[in-house]
């Protein structure tokens, strides 16, 4: 079960945060448990306060008139908009040194009834895309951002000789194989659960992707064989053993991209990345804008991935629900939506 030491604020009557000029305050409808929060829970950076970063929720106070009684979801990076981060399209203030990240570092977060975020952080949600969609968009777009480590020239033909593999069948692992999927690549995804891997055709187009248990690795040189020289590998374990497969399956001057973060070190052996010319690259946030039309047009559907919801005033039950092994998608709803 979840250690929750230091222990997160989780409380419905917490105090609601302090909204300042360019600001907007969001009345949160749903949140969503993320990996993250559960290693933030166990100490990872120091963390204490209001964790939750997954939402979506309506505008109840803005500057802006036109934002409020808008449903919004929103970038979780709150840089400090002057910065040349800031101010670059490409970086978007991901990487500002002043930034505040909600419910991360610095700014409370969705497990509250409210929370805050600067205006240009926020992303209107059409009508067409309910709640339980739209709380998916924060892990979506940081699922679409593989698509931006790409080389130059990539295109999704370029994986039918030999599929992008994704190492990881946990919420996060679903979600890039589905993004990865609907974005038109074919993909095969490499984990340790049958019924999760089963979950995929409703997730996005089921003839771009494939499922396949890691014991088969072990056992079927043929699946190597067909699999080995992937021209990308995405990594969503957070384990060295997984890295270690992702270097015998990604082709020469490859790339892998490693999106998870845990709290303890990992060791492993980085000379295929030398022999073999590897790009290794991390990744974390991506285009919000991007998620939500993703989410609109329906090429990825990520509601079947929702295995429980709990109300705001049984918080600390859903982070220990989400904590159990080989659970999916666990939602905090503050409203009915």
């Amino acid at each position: 079960s979840l250690s929750l030491e230091p222990e997160p604020t989780l409380h419905s009557d917490t105090p609601a945060p302090r909204r300042l000029p360019g600001e907007a305050r969001i009345r949160v409808h749903q949140a969503g448990v993320c990996d993250t929060d559960l290693q933030l829970a166990r100490g990872y950076m120091g963390f204490k306060g209001v964790p939750g970063h997954e939402f979506v929720g309506e505008v109840v106070e803005a500057d802006s008139e036109h934002l409020v009684g808008q449903r919004v979801v929103g970038d979780i990076n709150a840089g400090c908009g002057e910065c040349a981060d800031c101010l670059s399209e490409h970086l978007a203030g991901h990487h500002c040194s002043r930034r505040s990240v909600l419910g991360i570092l610095g700014r409370s977060g969705a497990f509250a009834e409210e929370l805050c975020l600067p205006e240009r952080c926020l992303v209107t949600v059409p009508l067409g895309v309910r709640d339980e969609a739209a709380v998916f968009a924060e892990p979506l777009a940081a699922a679409l951002h593989v698509l931006d480590e790409l080389p130059q020239g990539f295109r999704a033909a370029d994986t039918l000789a030999a599929p992008a593999v994704g190492l990881g069948d946990g919420k996060l692992g679903l979600l890039i194989a589905a993004a990865l999927a609907g974005s038109g690549l074919h993909v095969a995804l490499i984990g340790h659960h049958e019924s999760k891997l089963a979950l995929l055709p409703q997730l996005c187009e089921p003839s771009r992707v494939r499922g396949h248990l890691e014991q088969e690795l072990d056992s079927d040189p043929r699946l190597v064989e067909a699999l080995a020289g992937a021209p990308l590998v995405v990594e969503a374990t957070g384990s060295a053993n997984a890295l270690q497969r992702a270097f015998t399956l990604v082709r020469p001057r490859g790339t892998i991209v490693l999106k998870t973060t845990v709290a303890d070190p990992l060791s492993l052996d980085l000379a295929p990345v030398v022999i073999n010319e590897l790009k290794l690259v991390g990744s974390r946030c991506g285009d919000m804008r991007r998620a939500i039309a993703v989410l609109e047009r329906g090429d990825v559907v990520p509601h079947p991935l929702i295995q429980a919801r709990y109300p705001l005033q049984q918080a600390d039950k859903a982070l220990e629900h989400a904590g159990r092994r080989g659970v999916l998608k666990v939602l905090i709803e503050h409203l009915a939506s």
